[in-house]
């Protein structure tokens, strides 16, 4: 049976299931609850059975079909297999016509029916098992039904667990991608020394095929990456705060209702621009530019700098200062502007030194995160900035950031076992950790600024 009709049959079920407890309840004129939670209460006890049943599907390839599928193929090859994930994947490609690359090898062959025959036996063992819930689910509650039941509460008590469940997932999904990091970051650390990556000064993680050649050993101190992000990153928020800020300020206290409707739209445009865009751009018109002024003043640049990779990516994260911003200072109570005013301060007064003050943690927000935006961004700084880890301060000079060369290290076929790779992974987690310090600072600085009005 497909997904498809599957998904049919259960939602027909609850449905059902639904409809008579609600029919049921109409008919009966001392209850508990309105007719609508007897209905919703029927439908859940019929529907939450067959979705945990259905969670099955999710784990019945790698707790199931994978393990006896290998193990049927290392059996029958009477060798140790390696590479078993990658054996693995051929079969489920040949198996579901994806792989166009025909095998004589009897091995293989035999593992592919192998998997169809297992995969065939555990979707109808599943179907089976989720059509029975449900109906043991429609069977049960019809028979508990009874006037003095209290479905609202249950089904007020089914959606909190409901939305505990879905406020977990965010938890969990963060603990996940922090306990993967963790792991193989320890990984590269087992190889690579702690100090050598925090504090070296040359980033050079191509490996050498061989022992003899030049830089065999590879070389990653993250310095040079961690002053290129900052770098970049710092030229970026210097065009998108003032710009940002300002243009906030502006919309929110200055301009009138109708161009505020047609110009806070328009300025965010700008963030639905996609980042490719911008980099060619920044490659294309910015870089160019830069270096014929620079050409014209006795300077040199090269082609491919952190200016032209920080000048656009400023422009892209300025909707998010100023269309953050404009929201937060527009939320602030306008009897506090007539209280300044009526004290005698002017315009500019009541926005500087009452305004500003009250919407600081808001506006504190906004900025973290446009910086946060502008030190993950990876495109512009690979299309604009290029990918030389050079240690410096020099805006017209080429450098590269932690993002970039983490796309760079995972691209193409890689060894995870090879420090070149599991690096990208330490580059990660730095850049997570460096991200949480820096909430952390917002948060201590909202805390410190933050004051309460009625």
């Amino acid at each position: 049976m497909s997904s498809l009709l599957t998904f049919v049959v259960a939602l027909s079920l609850t449905l059902m299931s639904g409809l008579r407890g609600w029919h049921r309840a109409k008919s009966k004129s001392n209850l508990h609850s309105r007719p609508i939670y007897h209905g919703l209460n029927h439908g859940l006890w019929v529907a939450l059975p067959m979705l945990a049943i259905s969670s099955l599907w999710l784990i019945s390839d790698s707790m199931i079909i994978k393990p006896s599928v290998l193990s049927e193929l290392t059996q029958n090859s009477k060798v140790l297999l390696k590479d078993t994930d990658f054996r693995y994947l051929e079969i489920t490609q040949i198996a579901n016509g994806l792989l166009l690359t025909h095998t004589d090898d009897a091995n293989t062959l035999q593992a592919v029916q192998s998997y169809l025959q297992t995969k065939e036996n555990t979707d109808t063992f599943i179907l089976t098992m989720l059509l029975v819930s449900g109906l043991l689910g429609f069977r049960g509650v019809n028979r508990r039904f009874k006037e003095s039941t209290p479905a609202r509460e249950q089904v007020e008590r089914i959606v909190k667990i409901v939305l505990a469940a879905s406020s977990a997932v965010a938890v969990l999904t963060t603990a996940g991608i922090v306990m993967a990091l963790l792991f193989e970051t320890l990984r590269f650390f087992q190889q690579v020394p702690f100090t050598d990556f925090l504090f070296g000064t040359h980033w050079s993680p191509q490996m050498a095929i061989r022992a003899d050649q030049a830089g065999s050993s590879g070389a990653f101190g993250a310095i040079p990456l961690f002053v290129g992000t900052l770098l970049i990153a710092s030229i970026a928020m210097l065009i998108a705060v003032p710009v940002g800020l300002y243009s906030a300020i502006y919309l929110a206290e200055y301009a009138q209702p109708k161009l505020r409707a047609y110009a806070k739209p328009a300025l965010e445009i700008l963030a639905g621009i996609p980042t490719v865009v911008y980099g060619f751009f920044a490659a294309l018109t910015v870089a160019p530019m830069i270096v014929d002024i620079c050409r014209a003043a006795g300077l040199s640049a090269s082609s491919e700098s952190a200016l032209a990779a920080g000048l656009v990516m400023g422009i892209m994260i300025i909707p998010f200062v100023s269309s953050l911003s404009e929201d937060v200072i527009s939320a602030v109570p306008q009897s506090l502007r007539d209280g300044s005013l009526a004290m005698g301060a002017t315009k500019a007064e009541t926005i500087r030194k009452v305004v500003l003050p009250s919407a600081l943690p808001g506006i504190v927000s906004a900025l973290l995160l446009a910086f946060s935006r502008a030190i993950g961004e990876t495109m512009i700084v690979v299309m604009a900035a290029g990918l030389a880890a050079n240690m410096t301060a020099n805006p017209l000079e080429s450098v590269t950031t932690i993002t970039a060369q983490i796309v760079t290290i995972l691209v193409g076929d890689q060894s995870f076992d090879s420090p070149k790779t599991l690096s990208a992974f330490a580059l990660g987690l730095t850049l997570f950790c460096f991200t949480l310090l820096l909430n952390i600072l917002a948060l201590r600085v909202v805390r410190k600024y933050r004051e309460q009005y009625a």
